[in-house]
């Protein structure tokens, strides 16, 4: 990490316990950028990651947000609505009072964080989204869509999804993008290997050449 871009590690209190917000901030940033993990793991995540490292490279400051049911050292992940009811004054708080992450706000996640991003998209006025292996629906479920969630994505919006990914393939996804919405694929399944380092890079690389600001 370049000792230019300042990390700073908070706490924020939300109605279901402290959540956590790492956030590393390049000297005038171009926007924010703030993503959420999935419901199997923390922060630890290859996409995550190389998010992180691609967006701060390119001017972007990045908070990587741990859910407080993470925090909290549980293992199983809250129910939708607590989910996003922690997420919404998380990210608030990013973006209003003293020191304040500059706008235009870009939100996301994988997996469950992508869900939770595209569903709290509207109230926060995200200005576009980054949304890593969002799970369409579950593995051999396919009749139980989360289409409507994804229809909330911003316009812009991206989605970075591996080629064999059991919760919704590429060709499933691309039947419900909303307008604005662009798919791009990567080799591998729901969660990446490290060999999809350089497809991540360069696809992340794409999506940061686009974003507005």
């Amino acid at each position: 990490m370049s000792g230019a871009n300042r990390e700073t590690v908070r706490e924020v209190e939300t109605p279901g316990g402290p959540g956590r917000v790492h956030v590393q901030r390049p000297p005038n940033p171009r926007g924010t950028v703030v993503l959420g993990h999935g419901a199997g793991g923390g922060l630890g995540a290859i996409d995550l990651a190389i998010a992180r490292e691609v967006l701060v490279g390119a001017g972007w400051a990045v908070a990587l947000v741990e859910q407080p049911w993470l925090v909290a050292g549980r293992r199983v992940a809250g129910r939708p609505p607590t989910l996003d009811a922690a997420w919404v004054p998380i990210v608030e708080s990013l973006v209003t009072g003293r020191g304040r992450l500059p706008r235009p706000l870009v939100v996301g996640g994988r997996s469950a964080g992508a869900r939770v991003a595209c569903r709290t998209a509207g109230p926060l006025e995200a200005d576009a989204a980054l949304l890593l292996s969002f799970p369409l629906h579950l593995p051999a479920r396919p009749e139980r869509l989360r289409a409507d969630e994804l229809a909330l994505a911003p316009d812009p919006s991206w989605v970075v999804q591996g080629a064999a990914d059991a919760f919704g393939t590429p060709a499933e996804l691309r039947e419900h993008l909303a307008p604005g919405t662009t798919l791009i694929e990567v080799p591998g399944g729901h969660s990446f290997p490290k060999g999809a380092r350089s497809a991540l890079t360069a696809a992340v690389t794409q999506v940061a050449g686009m974003l507005p600001g």
